[in-house]
């Protein structure tokens, strides 16, 4: 029997971030930034994009999962996403949302920390040697 030849060929890789509030959620990820490029009528599933890179919203919540949940998004400039996210959150109220100022990290890059609605800690990191 002749073996077949496996394509393996990965083209992307999306994570699935949980939402306590869903349209919360939705509201402030496209307030920092992301597009949203489809959302079910159901209202239980959104795929946003940034930079070319995309994950999925999604209207499921277990706190101990999202409270552990993150992500690192690669920028040019972490100390101007802490100025962005900070005039947000001043103009906006958002449940449990919140920022640090960038911090140098011992992985070579400044990172300016932030929290979602839902507890998901999202790391915009801008990479000293890039």
């Amino acid at each position: 029997m002749a073996e077949t030849s496996l394509n393996l060929t990965a083209t992307d890789v999306r994570v699935f971030v949980p939402a306590l509030d869903f349209e919360q959620s939705l509201r402030f990820y496209t307030l920092l930034g992301w597009t949203l490029i489809m959302k079910t009528d159901d209202n239980s599933l959104a795929e946003l994009e940034l930079a070319d890179c995309r994950f999925w919203l999604q209207s499921y919540y277990v706190k101990d999962w999202a409270n552990n949940f993150m992500f690192q998004v690669s920028v040019k400039d972490a100390a101007a996403w802490y100025t962005h996210v900070s005039k947000i959150l001043e103009a906006e109220k958002f449940a449990n949302a919140r920022v640090n100022p960038p911090k140098q990290e011992s992985y070579g890059a400044i990172t300016t920390h932030v929290w979602d609605p839902s507890g998901v800690l999202i790391h915009f990191s801008q990479y000293l040697n890039a």
